[in-house]
């Protein structure tokens, strides 16, 4: 154990903060974090925008239905998926990458850097004494956070993570059995694994129903179940599409 484990054993989501704004040189600190993160064949392909603008906040907040704390916080990113500088690198040195990109791996590898650059900053930003919190509804409408941000072709808005000053201190929500996610040599047979689900499921009802003095009492099984059982955002294989990613 050591002061590293205890920030990542200790996460949770803050999503309530002080009135605080980060300052330049704390705002480049954790880029340079999400920067040093591994990336795929040292592709870097994913941007990160800063949300600085009030108004286009509100939008954002419009778009993450009516999550205040998207324009409430220090700081508010953007993570996307870009292959727009590869276009333009390979263009620099007369070549073509356009097939390549537009390839599902090329989607898959992007997300990967993306979403490594972005637990890089948030645990840069925890370990400074910030709360974060992950915003992946502003895949709700890409297209206006795309238009918002004039996002060029080749680059996709995947989520945001605001950063700021907690102003709460809410629980820890239980995992998954560890047996659940970690399978050593073979997947975890289904017996074993409904076994362990039925153990969550009371665990995390157990939790909810704590934490709403008995409001609400299903746990992770029955929320994954309502909540998986309709396709959502299918809006998005059209979008990429027009963003010239996935055509394969």
């Amino acid at each position: 154990m050591n002061e590293t484990i205890e920030h990542l054993l200790n996460h949770r989501s803050i999503r309530k903060f002080k009135e605080h704004q980060l300052d330049e040189q704390t705002i480049e600190l954790l880029i340079q974090s999400a920067q040093a993160a591994s990336t795929s064949s040292y592709q870097q392909a994913y941007a990160i925008v800063g949300i600085e603008d009030l108004e286009k906040k509100q939008q954002l907040v419009e778009v993450a239905s009516g999550q205040n704390y998207v324009a409430d916080n220090s700081y508010f990113f953007v993570f996307c998926i870009d292959y727009h500088k590869h276009m333009l690198a390979a263009e620099i040195a007369n070549g073509s990458v356009a097939d390549t990109v537009e390839t599902t791996e090329a989607l898959i590898v992007g997300a990967v850097d993306a979403g490594l650059a972005a637990q890089n900053l948030v645990v840069a930003a925890e370990s400074l004494g910030y709360g974060t919190v992950y915003i992946g509804s502003l895949r709700n409408d890409a297209r206006k956070v795309s238009e918002l941000l004039e996002l060029p072709s080749h680059v996709v808005p995947l989520f945001g993570v605001a950063v700021g000053l907690p102003d709460q201190q809410p629980g820890k929500k239980p995992r998954l059995p560890m047996e659940a996610i970690f399978h050593r040599n073979t997947y975890t047979n289904d017996n074993k694994m409904r076994e362990l689900l039925e153990q969550y499921e009371a665990e995390t009802s157990s939790y909810y129903g704590e934490r709403t003095d008995g409001a609400r009492t299903e746990g992770w099984v029955y929320q994954m179940a309502a909540s998986m059982k309709e396709p959502k955002r299918t809006y998005l294989r059209k979008f990429l599409q027009d963003k010239q990613l996935s055509q394969d």
